[in-house]
C-alpha cells in the first residue's frame, strides 16, 4: 500500500466514529482528545498431564526467573528442571518451584532429559549460541533470551541449525507481543502517522541496581560458584565474584547496553515498521560514573540511517542510554512521522496528529511594511494551505491496556507456547532476533573502533 492510500484509510477509519475503529481515533470536532481501551482474548483450556508442556530452565538468575514466573503462568505449563552454575540459585528455584524439580550445574543433563519439551536460555550473552544449538539439536523448543548472540556471526549458526532441526526458537524481547506494539503497527499501517523521519529512543537510569551493580550473596566462593564453567570460551581469570554476578559491565561476556536495551527498542521498531534494520550507525558516549572495574560505557548514544523501502520512508533513529541520570531515570520510545507521533509502550500506544504551519507569522512577517504583509497574507489565503479538513484531523488519542491485561511478557510466551502446540507461529525467530540484535551491535562496533559501521540489513552482516 502506498503512503497516499494509507493516509485516506487512516483518515477514513478515524471518522466512522469509536465503536467503528480499528485503528485510528474519531473525530468529531476540530480536534479531538480521547482515551480508548485495548483488548486481547486467550484460548482457555484445561490440559491433562499428558497434555502440559514440560519446562526447564538453563540460567536462574534475575531474568532466568522473571521469564520462568510469566511462562508458567500460561495454563498447561509445568517447570521439571532448573540448571545455573551458583548453587544459591538452585536453592532458590526449589523455593519458588517446589522441591520436586531437578536442579543441576550441567545445562546437558537438562538436555539429555526426554521428559524435558522446553528450555528457558537465560545465560550470559557469551554462551547463548552454544547453549541454543545444543539445545535444538536434542529437540528441544528454545526460548533464548535476548541479545540472541554476542557477535554477528553467531546468529548465521542458530539461523541454520534451526531450519536443519526444524525446532522451534523464540527470541526473548518480552514486549514484542505486546498489546501495545500490535496496535502501534495497526496504527502505523493505516497511515496514522504519516512517513517516518525519525526514531527516539532513551533509557535513563539513576541507580546502581540500574548500572548493572547487582548484590554478591555472602557464601559466593570456588565451592558454591563454578566459575571455570562459566568463563567458557571467554579469555581465562582468576575467580572472580564480581564478574560472576555483574557480568553485563564485562565486554567478554555480555555486550553492554546495545544487547541490553538496544535490541528491545529494535525489536519494537523493526515489527512495527515491518523493516529489515538500519544501513549504518555512529556511536559515541564513554564511562563517566560507574568507573568500578566494567569496561562497557555508561553513557551511550548511537545514531542510524534507515534506508528506504517498501513499507517505510528513509529516516533516522537516534538511541540514548544514561546510566547516571541525575533527572532520576525515565524512558521513552517516540515514532515521528510527517503528519503524527506514538509514544509506544508495551501497555500503550499515544498518537498526536498536530496542524502543520503552511502560512507565514509574525516572526518572518515582521520585515516587511504593513502593506506587504497584508499582500503576502492574501497571497497565502488564496492557496488554502490550512484548510478546515487539516483542522479536523488533529488531536490526540490514548490507547491503554486494561487493568487485568496479562502483560506482554506473558504474551511472548503465550506466543511460544501456543506455536509448540501447533495453534499459532513464532513471533521472533532467530531471523528476526538477528536482525535486532545485529543492529544493536552496531553501536559496540562504533563505539570501539571509534568510526561510523555500515550493515547489511537483508544479509545480516557488516559490509
Amino acid at each position: 500500500m502506498n503512503k497516499n492510500q494509507s493516509r485516506r484509510l487512516f483518515l477514513k477509519r478515524a471518522g466512522l466514529g469509536a465503536a467503528a475503529i480499528s485503528a485510528a481515533p474519531q473525530i468529531l470536532a476540530s480536534s479531538y482528545n480521547q482515551k480508548i481501551l485495548l483488548n486481547r482474548s486467550y484460548e482457555e483450556n484445561t490440559y491433562t498431564i499428558n497434555d502440559q508442556i514440560n519446562l526447564a530452565l538453563i540460567g536462574s538468575g534475575i531474568q532466568g526467573i522473571y521469564d520462568t514466573t510469566a511462562a508458567l503462568k500460561v495454563q498447561g505449563v509445568k517447570l521439571v528442571a532448573a540448571c545455573d552454575l551458583y548453587l544459591g540459585r538452585l536453592d532458590r528455584a526449589k523455593e519458588l518451584w517446589g522441591d520436586d524439580i531437578a536442579v543441576t550445574r550441567d545445562y546437558r543433563e537438562i538436555l539429555s532429559r526426554s521428559d524435558v519439551d522446553a528450555v528457558i536460555v537465560a545465560v550470559p550473552d557469551h554462551w547463548h549460541k552454544k547453549i541454543t544449538i545444543e539445545a535444538m539439536q536434542a529437540g528441544k523448543a528454545v526460548y533464548c533470551e535476548k541479545p540472541m548472540v554476542q557477535n554477528f556471526t553467531e546468529g548465521h549458526e542458530i539461523i541454520k541449525v534451526q531450519k536443519d532441526t526444524g525446532m522451534l526458537c523464540q527470541i526473548g524481547s518480552q514486549g514484542m507481543s505486546s498489546l501495545g506494539n500490535e496496535k502501534a503497527r495497526l496504527l502505523y499501517e493505516d497511515g496514522a502517522i504519516g512517513d517516518m523521519v525519525l526514531l527516539d529512543m532513551y533509557n535513563d537510569r539513576y541507580s546502581s541496581e540500574g548500572a548493572w551493580q547487582y548484590p554478591i550473596p555472602p557464601d559466593a566462593d570456588p565451592n558454591t560458584v563454578d566459575f571455570d564453567t562459566f568463563l567458557g570460551t571467554a579469555p581465562k581469570v582468576p575467580f572472580d565474584n564480581t564478574r560472576f554476578f555483574r557480568w553485563r559491565n564485562y565486554r567478554d561476556y555480555g555486550t553492554g547496553v546495545a544487547g541490553d536495551l538496544f535490541v528491545h527498542a529494535f525489536t519494537t521498531l523493526n515489527y512495527i515498521i515491518s523493516s529489515k534494520g538500519p544501513t549504518r550507525a555512529l556511536s559515541t558516549g564513554g564511562l563517566r560514573y560507574w568507573k568500578d572495574g566494567r569496561d562497557v560505557p555508561d553513557v551511550t548514544l548511537t545514531f542510524y540511517d534507515y534506508p528506504e523501502t517498501s513499507t517505510h520512508a528513509a529516516f533516522n533513529a537516534s538511541f540514548r542510554v544514561n546510566f547516571i541520570a541525575g533527572s532520576g531515570g525515565g524512558g521513552g520510545f517516540k515514532l515521528v512521522g510527517t503528519e503524527g507521533v506514538m509514544e509506544v509502550g508495551s501497555n500503550s500506544v499515544k498518537l498526536v496528529r498536530s496542524k502543520l504551519g503552511m502560512t507565514p507569522g509574525n516572526y518572518s512577517m515582521i520585515a516587511y511594511t504593513e502593506a506587504t504583509q497584508k499582500k503576502i497574507s492574501e497571497e497565502y489565503a488564496s492557496k488554502n494551505l490550512e484548510s478546515r479538513k487539516s483542522d479536523l484531523n488533529t488531536g490526540e488519542t490514548l490507547w491503554e491496556a486494561p487493568e487485568d491485561y496479562k502483560g506482554g511478557h506473558y504474551d511472548h510466551f503465550y506466543n511460544f507456547f501456543q506455536a509448540i502446540r501447533g495453534k499459532s507461529t513464532i513471533i521472533e525467530d532467530p531471523n528476526f532476533g538477528l536482525r535486532a540484535a545485529g543492529a544493536a551491535l552496531l553501536a559496540n562496533e562504533s563505539y570501539y573502533e571509534k568510526k561510523p559501521v555500515n550493515w547489511d540489513p537483508v544479509g545480516m552482516k557488516l559490509t
